[in-house]
């Protein structure tokens, strides 16, 4: 008997795993999905319960934080506070791929900032994480996909080796091509926190 797909077939692929992906995020779900360098775990992030249950996935504190990702800059609008001291503002507000530490909206939950007064946020570099938001039109938690003292899964078979029988979905598809996980940095020094 030939195993069921769980994903779809033909040349839309894409569109159909991100419409699937979308339908579950915005049911309360947690998915795993092809990111920059690695598979992230993502959910909603005004989800309390979803953001919980992808903590407790990975064996992750609260208080780490969560970074937040989204295809455009504006979807941060609520998330993150307007970033008037960044040194090079236009850099900041189009830079795909680097996540900036920047002030958090008064609205943004404990659940994403970990308690701090900022909030990570990076404009993905991927076409399906970043249609995957922008269909959503909200930014996504991003968190590598391993348990806690794992490496990040690198493809679709090692996140469904890690997590299938614990998400709603492993979203098919490939990793970007960065080796490692992104840059951060302070938006108000330009600081590089950890290097790429």
């Amino acid at each position: 008997m030939r195993r069921r797909k769980d994903h779809a077939e033909g040349p839309r692929d894409a569109d159909a795993n991100i419409g699937r992906g979308a339908r579950i995020l915005r049911a309360g779900g947690v998915i795993a999905y092809p990111n920059e360098s690695v598979y992230g775990l993502g959910c909603l992030p005004g989800n309390e319960a979803a953001v919980e249950r992808v903590l407790r996935l990975k064996g992750r504190d609260r208080s780490l934080g969560l970074i937040l990702i989204a295809g455009e800059w504006e979807q941060f609008d609520g998330w993150a506070a307007e970033v008037s001291t960044a040194p090079d503002l236009a850099e900041l507000r189009e830079s795909k791929g680097i996540t900036w530490v920047v002030p958090a909206s008064s609205d943004t939950p404990e659940w994403i900032t970990g308690g701090r007064d900022t909030v990570a946020v990076r404009r993905s570099l991927h076409p399906l994480a970043a249609a995957l938001s922008l269909t959503l039109d909200s930014p996504l938690i991003s968190t590598s996909c391993n348990p806690h003292g794992r490496p990040p899964a690198r493809n679709e078979a090692q996140a469904r080796s890690y997590f299938e029988a614990e998400v709603d979905w492993v979203m098919p598809g490939e990793c970007g091509p960065l080796k490692g996980p992104s840059e951060i940095r302070d938006a108000a020094t330009g600081a590089v926190l950890r290097p790429a």
